[in-house]
């Protein structure tokens, strides 16, 4: 018997005429691990909620949702609490206690369980997911990575059959995203427990599915296994989506078995392009010292929270040319959005200076900072929101504007809108959209500043790769008007195909900063999935561009 059915399911929300997902129709077997990816706002999140009924978003469903051959509204509200988990995209939109101990125990307790056997399941769950040495911590001292697992601790300790997880990993540094990852997994293996996960970043997860549904404007468009899907949608927008080695392996003409992972891709390189090793020469990298206009600048800066607290950010300088695409990368909790916080004048460092254009951030006012000088995208773009609809908080940007300009402003709006493509949502509300759509709609405010200098942390957060294209397509016209951006980033692929410079940052300050290229090829971990695929062979090759680039130069004949 299948663990769900979904037969005919359409749902459209109230107020809008087009269905957000239409005519569903697929089954999932006990012990399956289903991946679903699509671009922003096609309905995967819509869809997940279906999975709960406590979750099931308001408006106009048809057909049905069956949980064990059961209709899932006819099952008990105790029974789908303890037997469907589900893990949110922010943890700390889940986590309801002060102490870790107390968040493993809170699901149990709500479900009535005697004393001793709280016990044990949080003895258990701490010793699984190794909690042992942070069990008594308050949460809020814990990383982003460190929530993350504390909630699907939580929910794993009512011992469900099915995991439904609405892309838990947006908010990981690339290593803690795959150490989460690969605990799924060990408890989709070898507990048998049903995964069923939306994810953008499909480099490690697409793997490890038995099943990959893809969405497109609401519909099923394929519910196949991971092979079919790389292969079959090699056509389509969705496809920038797709794992490295699938992308190359379809963009050198499809020889053989379609590759998966970084070692299926470096087995199937060997084997066609391994021959090729005595043509390639490892690119030297020159550092040359030149004069640049270092637009955004950090000297021996210093910064903590408290004033008896520790230092999160310690000794930083940095230089940021005018134009280019500085990108900022490192560990949760290593200090890099404190960072974007300084540089936006936000918090003030105890030691050391800030300086933009060449003036010392504390000397500039905040109406001459804002005013067509600085631009900011918070972690949380819902920070942002204040109108009731989206076109509402673009405008909400001219309100202190005269009357006269109305004509000018709303060009503007028009232009941006058309660039971050959100002309369908303005006339939602800002909180009913998608975590991608929240981004590009927040993303649409802060361009319509007119800013010198963008400071960004996660921009590419909950956006499928059409949408980071897009987004590529943005920075590179802003650029060409000499406009900076500072990104905070764990988008590695984006990084190196994007960016100019790139930073690594630990322990409250920037390691190394170099050419987007040389840092990637030097690095082991932080690196894409392409370069680790192909270094054996083309050891300059950092993007799944470069690699296929090198495989069809390494077939001309000379």
């Amino acid at each position: 018997m299948a663990l769900y059915e979904i037969k005919n399911l359409n749902f459209t929300y109230p107020d809008t005429e087009r269905p957000a997902i239409q005519n569903l129709n697929f089954s999932i077997e006990p012990g399956e691990f289903v991946v679903i990816c699509g671009k922003s706002g096609c309905g995967k999140t819509t869809l997940l909620r279906h999975f709960k009924t406590v979750l099931s978003p308001y408006g106009k469903r048809e057909g049905e949702i069956l949980f064990e051959g059961e209709k899932l509204e006819e099952v008990s509200v105790r029974r789908q609490s303890a037997q469907i988990g589900y893990v949110l995209q922010s943890p700390d939109n889940q986590i309801v206690t002060d102490k870790v101990w107390h968040e493993l125990a809170f699901g149990v307790e709500n479900l009535g369980y005697d004393q001793q056997t709280i016990r044990l399941r949080v003895a258990e769950m701490a010793s699984f997911f190794g909690i042992q040495n942070w069990f008594d911590k308050n949460v809020e001292e814990l990383s982003g990575g460190q929530k993350q697992l504390l909630n699907l601790a939580s929910v794993m300790a009512m011992q469900p059959k099915v995991l439904v997880l609405d892309e838990p990993t947006s908010q990981l540094d690339p290593i803690a995203a795959g150490e989460f990852l690969s605990t799924i997994r060990k408890i989709n293996l070898d507990l048998g427990v049903t995964v069923i996960l939306i994810e953008h970043r499909l480099e490690e997860v697409f793997p490890m599915a038995d099943q990959v549904l893809v969405l497109e404007e609401g519909k099923q468009i394929y519910f196949d296994t991971p092979r079919m899907v790389g292969k079959d949608l090699a056509d389509n927008d969705l496809f920038l989506a797709m794992p490295s080695p699938v992308q190359i392996y379809n963009g050198t003409g499809q020889e053989g078995v379609c590759p998966l992972t970084v070692c299926e891709g470096r087995n199937w390189l060997e084997q066609h392009y391994g021959s090729c090793k005595n043509m390639q020469h490892r690119e030297c990298f020159r550092h040359r010292k030149q004069e640049r206009d270092y637009v955004v600048e950090a000297k021996e800066v210093w910064f903590r929270y408290e004033k008896d607290g520790r230092d999160i950010v310690k000794d930083l300088s940095l230089q940021v040319p005018k134009g280019e695409l500085f990108c900022i990368l490192g560990g949760n909790g290593t200090g890099k959005s404190t960072t974007l916080s300084l540089l936006s004048g936000i918090h003030r460092p105890y030691r050391g200076k800030i300086l933009l254009k060449g003036k010392e951030i504390r000397k500039i006012r905040d109406k001459e900072l804002f005013h067509r000088f600085l631009g900011v995208l918070p972690q949380n773009p819902q920070t942002l929101f204040v109108g009731n609809t989206v076109e509402e908080d673009l405008w909400e940007m001219f309100s202190e504007r005269s009357p006269i300009r109305r004509k000018e402003d709303r060009e503007k709006i028009e232009k941006v809108v058309g660039d971050t493509q959100i002309g369908h949502l303005l006339h939602m509300h800002p909180y009913d959209l998608s975590g991608g759509e929240q981004q590009r709609a927040a993303l649409a405010k802060v361009l319509l500043l007119e800013p010198e200098i963008l400071l960004l942390d996660e921009p590419t957060k909950g956006l499928d790769g059409f949408y980071k294209s897009r987004l590529a397509e943005i920075f590179q016209k802003l650029k060409e008007q000499g406009i900076t951006i500072v990104m905070v980033s764990h988008d590695i692929e984006f990084c190196a195909a994007y960016g100019d410079t790139c930073a690594m940052f630990f322990d409250g300050g920037i390691v190394t900063a170099c050419a987007a290229k040389e840092f990637f090829t030097g690095n082991s971990f932080y690196t894409t999935a392409a370069n680790r695929m192909a270094r054996q062979i083309f050891p300059d090759a950092v993007t799944v561009k470069d690699v296929i680039e090198a495989c069809q130069r390494s077939r001309q004949p000379e």
